[in-house]
């Protein structure tokens, strides 16, 4: 795991501009007081539909969507193959992702339909006489850029030298804008006095009580294709390990292969407390207490299938986070050269080890760093939560200006941390009525407008060719 408080903050820099890469997936939130949770199920517990579908059906011919070119007519609006394969490569650099020549063809067709969304998202937005100007588009932009470290002219450039555009990039702005804005003229949401009192009385009864954040892949295995899903989720958990389809391997599974109805939302359940919990199959339950946060456990047999957990975290309901100090740091590195042997780099460990030892506040870091030939890197805001399990227990412990033992590798050279101040975490209040009533309107009008795109898609005229 990464250690470099450098790495720490430029994966902060980053999140919000690849999660607007990756696109704003409109999700449907779970309520924190046992509202219904998008679980898996096999489908056997799944209500029967009103289709008359015969049980022993016979398909007349087949269908093949990898030979398909990825072009579509939405309404008369020309989806072109160019724009799902920059679309695509933005989304692939985004995510680092490394894929197969079936596993790229499966993708494309998912990029397909998010492209066809965003197309139904502006012409319902024109049809209600929304408009976006091209300079709230070219601001947002600007955001992105920034946020990715680079001029107007730097990202354009690197779009291309990835395969995709700013026309791409932007086209996604103007759909996430259209629709925000149409959401807000056309879905009127009133959350009453009483019903946002009731919540909070709730929160206050289960005040102290655990939450779980949890993310799962489900995958159907009918019972000859016990031992074969069996091995499936298996290989998927150590491709999840070693992060061989990017940052969020666990995400991209889940996208493509989970048979659960969280599948849309990367496998992601949200926060469920212990009464939402307990509707999840057993040996979930089981498994999920007794993991620790940012854990993987699975293949794990439920009903119907298997199911791979990760859990995010955990919380308490109204109780401050002691892992959500923010720290202020100064990190002091040395590298070994290349070729040392095993005594020589236990000789510069033992050296290293005393003189930051003597360290005495931050004051003195660039003299002792001075001594030691280091380099010193600092940064002001790492959440206690974001370094690995062993640092986590150690800074905790610190008092401001101790360092920590030295850690390292032959590899990567000794470092230490230099505690220079500690912002304690808030969250122990319960939250406000306003509060408490802004997140239950979202929370409405992300379900409104998934029904709202369900509609669209379904009256939509769509051409492929």
């Amino acid at each position: 795991m990464k250690t470099d408080i450098t790495k720490t903050a430029r994966k902060n820099r980053n999140s919000w501009a690849r999660a607007f890469a990756l696109g704003a997936a409109v999700v449907a939130l779970v309520s924190l007081t046992g509202g219904s949770i998008a679980q898996t199920v096999p489908d056997d517990a799944v209500p029967k539909t009103n289709l008359n579908i015969p049980e022993n059906l016979q398909v007349f011919g087949k269908i093949d969507p990898n030979v398909r070119k990825p072009t579509a007519i939405v309404n008369g609006a020309v989806i072109t193959g160019t724009d799902v394969d920059q679309r695509v490569a933005l989304l692939i650099t985004a995510r680092e992702l490394k894929l197969t020549p079936a596993e790229m063809a499966q993708y494309k067709l998912l990029i397909t339909r998010q492209l066809i969304d965003e197309t139904l998202q502006i012409q319902q937005a024109k049809t209600a006489d929304v408009k976006i100007v091209p300079e709230e588009i070219t601001k947002s932009y600007e955001t992105v850029t920034r946020n990715f470290g680079k001029t107007t002219a730097e990202m354009r450039a690197y779009l291309r030298s990835v395969g995709s555009s700013d026309r791409s990039l932007k086209r996604q702005i103007e759909a996430e804008l259209s629709w925000n804005r149409y959401l807000r003229r056309k879905v009127d949401v009133n959350v009453g006095d009483e019903e946002v009192k009731a919540i909070i009385d709730k929160l206050k009864a289960a005040q102290g009580t655990t939450e779980y954040h949890v993310r799962e892949i489900y995958l159907k295995a009918d019972a000859d294709r016990t031992q074969e899903v069996f091995n499936q989720g298996k290989q998927m958990m150590d491709s999840i390990q070693k992060r061989e389809k990017g940052d969020d391997s666990f995400g991209y599974y889940a996208s493509c292969c989970s048979d659960a109805t969280t599948r849309s939302t990367g496998g992601d359940l949200d926060w469920l407390s212990e009464v939402q919990l307990s509707q999840l199959p057993p040996t979930l339950v089981e498994a999920i207490k007794a993991m620790e946060s940012q854990q993987l456990a699975g293949p794990i047999e439920v009903p119907g299938g298997f199911s791979i957990i990760y859990l995010v975290d955990t919380r308490k309901i109204g109780v401050a986070d002691p892992l959500e100090a923010k720290l202020t740091l100064k990190q002091v590195s040395v590298r070994f050269p290349p070729g040392i042997t095993q005594p020589q780099a236990d000789v510069r460990v033992a050296d290293f080890a005393k003189l930051t030892q003597t360290i005495r506040g931050c004051g003195e870091v660039g003299k002792v760093a001075s001594a030691l030939g280091a380099d010193v890197v600092d940064n002001d805001s790492v959440r206690i939560k974001d370094l690995p399990g062993p640092l986590r227990d150690i800074m905790a412990k610190l008092q401001v200006g101790e360092a920590s033992p030295p850690f390292g590798s032959a590899k990567d050279g000794i470092r230490t941390l230099v505690l220079c101040g500690r912002d304690e975490a808030l969250g122990g209040n319960l939250p406000g009525i306003e509060q408490m009533r802004t997140s239950m309107e979202t929370s409405r009008v992300n379900l409104r407008a998934n029904q709202l795109l369900r509609d669209l898609r379904r009256d939509a005229i769509i051409e492929y060719r």
